[in-house]
């Protein structure tokens, strides 16, 4: 099936980019009834002058606020048949993720919401308040078998929101009381605050995690993915979950061509010294929605080599902005991509990371009283 996208003028192409934002567009989600077109009736005064005059980035003063609506789910664990995924069952305990990655494959998936995937994505974020109770009906269900796990592989399960809600880290306790084996990813130090429930499940083989370290330029960083952690704060990240017998791995995710891609050998490198034991890497995936926000952010951000990066992406996407099909959506396909795993594959050799995700043991999962009224018997 094609994928195509029409985009809305609902942010003018030359608007200033907003600190702390991966995008200012509010663009129409692909359900939307309705499309808005840029026209001048005079009435608007000009856009007012960048304040600040750093070569392809100006930001406005004005800032976007951050909204966050509780909801109460009917259901915490999503099934995954995806060939190209190593986890067969996954829990995302927010919708939208105000980390704001210009480049985030789950941006689509708030138009299901009748959101923008553009601004509302990063700035209207949905938190499943009761996702430990839902997750504990679905570990007591009569017949459940453990399967692999992974919490945050659509939205980061410990952005900034996390530090007062906790809903991830009552997940997590449900987990520790059932012995269920998961993993975690996340770009945030956050994970930190939760070694306490960690560690000691890392010591039974119940929890990896996997660190995203997306570039180590800090000025790139900021641009790219404005409110997740600073590069060398997810350094440190590495350096205590291994320090504190978790076993980590590094995702070098997405390779975008010319952008972070020159720098996949020092990220590797870095995170190999600050305890990362695996690795894996995603080339850039422009799905949807996230196909036009991207190119927005490559014309006000790297606008001298916009045009260079997208025929990169489109010499390893078959001619198209992105391939959906399993076992080359992941990969990309052509002579670049090859020489691209064959970069990555020679530095995890040499580096010692192995390639194969981390095993965990599921064979000690004991199921979790079906209402509180057991629990208080015991």
């Amino acid at each position: 099936m094609s994928q195509t996208c029409t985009t809305s003028s609902a942010a003018p192409r030359g608007a200033p980019p907003v600190k702390g934002r991966g995008t200012t567009w509010a663009i129409e989600h692909r359900f939307a009834g309705w499309r808005a077109s840029e026209f001048d009736d005079g009435w608007h005064p000009p856009e007012p002058a960048p304040t600040d005059e750093r070569e392809g980035e100006g930001e406005s003063a004005e800032s976007v606020a951050t909204v966050v609506r509780e909801e109460r789910v009917r259901s915490i664990l999503t099934g995954n048949d995806s060939p190209d995924i190593g986890f067969e069952l996954s829990i995302n305990p927010y919708r939208g993720c105000e980390h704001g990655c210009s480049y985030c494959y789950a941006r689509p998936t708030h138009s299901y919401l009748n959101l923008s995937p553009g601004l509302d994505f990063e700035t209207r974020i949905v938190a499943k308040v009761n996702a430990a109770e839902r997750l504990r009906e679905a570990l007591a269900a009569p017949g459940y078998m453990p399967l692999r796990l992974n919490i945050g592989s659509a939205t980061d399960a410990y952005q900034p929101v996390e530090r007062r809600l906790r809903i991830t880290r009552a997940l997590i306790e449900v987990l520790a009381e059932s012995r269920h084996a998961f993993s975690i990813i996340t770009k945030s130090s956050l994970v930190e605050r939760d070694l306490d429930l960690l560690a000691p499940l890392a010591a039974e083989r119940l929890v990896a995690a996997y660190v995203s370290i997306t570039t180590l330029d800090a000025e790139l960083a900021r641009r790219l993915e404005p409110r997740a952690a600073a590069p060398h704060r997810r350094l440190r990240t590495l350096e205590a979950l291994a320090r504190s017998g978790v076993p980590v791995g590094v995702s070098v995710s997405p390779v975008i061509p010319f952008l972070n891609e020159p720098e996949l050998e020092r990220i590797l490198t870095a995170a190999r010294d600050a305890g990362a034991s695996r690795a894996f890497s995603i080339v850039l995936r422009l799905p949807w929605e996230v196909n036009p926000v991207f190119q927005r952010w490559l014309d006000q951000h790297v606008p001298e080599r916009a045009a260079r990066i997208m025929a990169r992406v489109r010499e390893m996407r078959g001619g198209r902005d992105n391939d959906p099909r399993f076992g080359t959506r992941m990969t990309g396909q052509g002579v670049w991509a090859q020489l691209l795993r064959q970069r990555f594959e020679k530095a995890c050799r040499r580096l010692g990371l192995a390639r194969e995700r981390i095993e965990l043991d599921l064979s000690r999962f004991v199921p979790p009283p079906r209402d509180a009224r057991q629990r208080c018997l015991f």
